[in-house]
């Protein structure tokens, strides 16, 4: 991943100037205490922080958003991951009888990283991305958010770049957060379709009649399918690649397919070849359907997540506005708005972030420096604002910001419910 401008030997330089001026800290508090919707929920959560040359510390909690910026303006965390809510404060977890500290809450999250993807992506593997294969985050985000709207009915889904490969999902009604590990698991097995490891050949096997949820899940990936993996994976192009194509279809369409593709060297025609000769030997069959030109669109673009990270309610996830410390890119929203058009090369590195805020501006006023030492808080909050909105962050604080303000509609609007209910007695 080109990052031009930023180089990890500056990153103990730049991480103290970004969470003294630009961490969204006044946002980061309101999203996680949900309201206050419990006395303790901010104080009871965890956060874990990766501190230079890679030490962990886990447990640490905090009991007001003064106190988190303090100590990350103190600790400077390398990398932030955010964790469950516990029963009691995790800074005292040690001083908390055997086996009464528990996980009680967390947001269903979804972690899907483009390395899980290596077996059918040409353009790069490991750590690398491009343009070509970025496009199997944005079939992943689409499949996703529309599953865990419509047919679990929830509604506050913020998306989130990761830094580097991939992208996570925090799920964050308050239905979603109160789920067991049971409850969870059934959610990522619902949502799991690719199965199998590197030795599995046919990693999607689909059965009569199709689930109405792959069908959904179809109708994203066939918008997607010629042009990401006809054209730019170009999987009917080399014999290798097309070898690995028909190892999952049955003995005799194969046979078939191998001698046209001698004649047929055209990638898009091999490839209505191969679904008009499926269709044409389903119409054949009595058993019902052989869909196997859908199981390799699903095989070759279907999401992949890491389901580990979506069952255990204790599972630590990377927190937005986190900085990667590979890439120096920060960790921000993605507004499903513009997923089209997102770009992991242009979400701005710390570099970038840091050097906006220290060119010149005309316009600063002596006022706001007087104002600011009226109060200390309020007036590095105002900084703060003034700050980001300088810097190619601020676009991405909106996106937090309109999430936040959804979800703060959505409380009040189930406040008035309930009195109104209580009034029906």
């Amino acid at each position: 991943m080109p990052t031009s401008d930023y180089d990890p030997a500056c990153l103990p330089d730049l991480l103290p100037l970004y969470y003294r001026r630009l961490f969204p800290f006044s946002q980061y508090y309101r999203w996680l205490s949900y309201g206050g919707v419990s006395k303790n929920y901010f104080q009871n959560r965890e956060f874990s922080f990766t501190l230079k040359d890679d030490i962990y510390v886990r447990y640490q909690s905090f009991t007001t958003q003064n106190e988190l910026e303090k100590e990350m303006q103190k600790m400077v965390p390398y990398k932030i991951d955010i964790g469950a809510v516990y029963s009691h404060r995790p800074s005292q977890h040690n001083a908390v009888k055997s086996g009464t500290f528990q996980a009680l809450e967390k947001e269903l999250v979804f972690d899907i990283d483009m390395t899980d993807y290596d077996d059918v992506r040409r353009c790069c593997s490991a750590a690398d991305i491009c343009s070509k294969c970025w496009t199997l985050m944005t079939i992943a985000i689409r499949i996703l958010d529309r599953a865990l709207r419509e047919d679990f009915g929830f509604h506050h889904l913020l998306w989130v770049y990761s830094g580097r490969r991939g992208v996570h999902c925090w799920v964050c009604d308050e239905a979603a957060r109160k789920l067991s590990v049971a409850a969870r698991s059934a959610v990522a097995e619902y949502l799991s379709l690719v199965k199998g490891g590197e030795e599995t050949v046919r990693k999607v096997v689909l059965s009569d009649p199709i689930h109405p949820f792959i069908n959904h899940s179809l109708s994203v990936v066939e918008r997607y399918f010629r042009q990401y993996a006809i054209v730019d994976q170009d999987i009917l192009g080399s014999k290798e690649s097309v070898d690995k194509v028909l190892a999952v279809l049955t003995v005799h369409i194969k046979k078939e397919l191998m001698v046209n593709y001698q004649d047929e060297k055209n990638p898009m025609k091999r490839w209505d070849r191969l679904c008009a000769l499926v269709e044409h030997k389903k119409s054949g069959s009595k058993k019902g359907g052989q869909y196997f030109d859908k199981e390799i669109m699903l095989q070759y673009c279907y999401p992949r997540l890491d389901v580990n990270v979506s069952k255990g309610v204790n599972h630590l996830l990377k927190s937005p506005f986190s900085v990667h410390p590979k890439t120096g890119r920060i960790s921000v929203p993605i507004d499903l708005k513009e997923l089209n058009t997102f770009d992991p090369f242009e979400v701005p590195t710390i570099s970038l972030i840091c050097e906006e805020l220290e060119r010149p501006r005309a316009d600063e006023a002596e006022e706001d420096d007087m104002k600011d030492k009226e109060n200390e808080q309020e007036a590095g909050e105002r900084r703060r604002i003034r700050d980001f909105k300088r810097t190619s962050l601020a676009k991405y604080v909106k996106v937090f910001d309109r999430f936040l303000e959804a979800m703060a509609r959505s409380r009040k609007g189930e406040m008035l419910k309930n009195s109104d209910l209580q009034k029906d007695f």
